[in-house]
């Protein structure tokens, strides 16, 4: 008798494993570029309780830039703060660890060039400019088109860079 309950249940936790899986490898970069690129904090929100779910090794990184976003949406100071000062970090260890995915450092040109003054986080965006012109066309073309797309509005990485 309980080997009949048994069999069912394996067969729901594996298939909830395959489909959690199938969540992980869909992880949609124009939705994540698109939640970035908003101003809604509702938007951001929902982005980020989908990478909190994924099991992605550059889901960190997403995270901080998306963090960060946030802090210059929200209008409390001490979140803002909070906000900036955690995605800073999750952003920034992801680049210690690998310097030459230029998709991070996209995602720091593009935190940086709005950063305001004051957090002082305007260091590395001609390097990281330079970076990722050089190797824009190595990229994803989803990754890509963000790139092209942020151009559009960018007063420091111009679509005529690329």
């Amino acid at each position: 008798m309980k080997f009949k309950l048994i069999i069912p249940l394996v067969f729901i936790f594996s298939y909830t494993a395959i489909l959690g899986e199938n969540i992980v490898q869909r992880l949609d970069r124009s939705v994540f570029y698109a939640a970035l690129k908003s101003e809604n904090v509702e938007e951001i929100d929902h982005e980020l309780e989908v990478l909190k779910l994924a099991h992605s090794p550059e889901k960190e990184a997403f995270e901080g830039a998306l963090l960060m976003k946030k802090a210059g949406l929200v209008k409390i100071p001490a979140e803002k703060l909070k906000f900036f000062k955690s995605g800073r970090i999750k952003l920034e260890t992801e680049l210690a660890k690998d310097s030459t995915i230029a998709e991070y450092r996209f995602l720091r040109l593009v935190i940086q060039e709005k950063a305001p003054k004051i957090v002082k986080y305007r260091k590395q965006l001609v390097s990281d400019k330079l970076y990722i012109i050089k190797t824009f066309k190595t990229l994803s073309p989803a990754v890509q088109q963000a790139i092209r797309d942020y151009c559009k509005f960018s007063k420091v990485l111009q679509p005529a860079d690329l």
